[in-house]
């Protein structure tokens, strides 16, 4: 690969969704002569959301607010996601068998997590949630009428 030269080229994640694709790439090639099972559907949708996943990576990384970036984090794994789906749905179809699509999963797996750990990093909204939450069910705890404080 040549020199990075857009930061998110540096991303982990972003490396292993186009490692996705590629593999991907080889799986199209395989299927690209079995006729019947209604399969060119599910391989246009397949091939589109790993494609969102990657761009949408792209895009997140290059935003300078904190909650876009997450937002476009959430997009990528939403299509991640949805890859996942088309190749459960491939099996279903019986154009593949669940061992020839397993590496693929597993590293939609890696990229969903990759990708929540992002979503959560830049999600200001959610982590100023969960500290008020938190801090909401504590005082609901210890208190067990208006005006007074259990103190057992």
């Amino acid at each position: 690969m040549p020199t990075a030269l857009f930061d998110h080229e540096k991303l982990d994640v972003y490396q292993l969704e186009l490692s996705f694709i590629s593999w991907l790439t080889d799986l199209f090639e395989e299927l690209r002569d079995i006729k019947g099972a209604r399969l060119s559907e599910t391989l246009d949708q397949l091939d589109r959301a790993s494609l969102s996943q990657l761009l949408n990576t792209a895009e997140g990384n290059g935003k300078r607010v904190s909650q876009l970036r997450a937002r476009f984090f959430d997009d990528a794994r939403g299509s991640a996601t949805e890859c996942a789906a088309c190749l459960d749905a491939l099996v279903a179809k019986r154009a593949c068998s669940v061992k020839r699509v397993e590496e693929g999963k597993a590293m939609l797996v890696r990229i969903v997590s990759m990708l929540t750990k992002l979503v959560d990093r830049f999600d200001d909204v959610s982590g100023v949630s969960r500290a008020l939450e938190s801090r909401t069910s504590s005082s609901r705890r210890t208190r067990t009428k208006p005006g007074g404080y259990d103190h057992g």
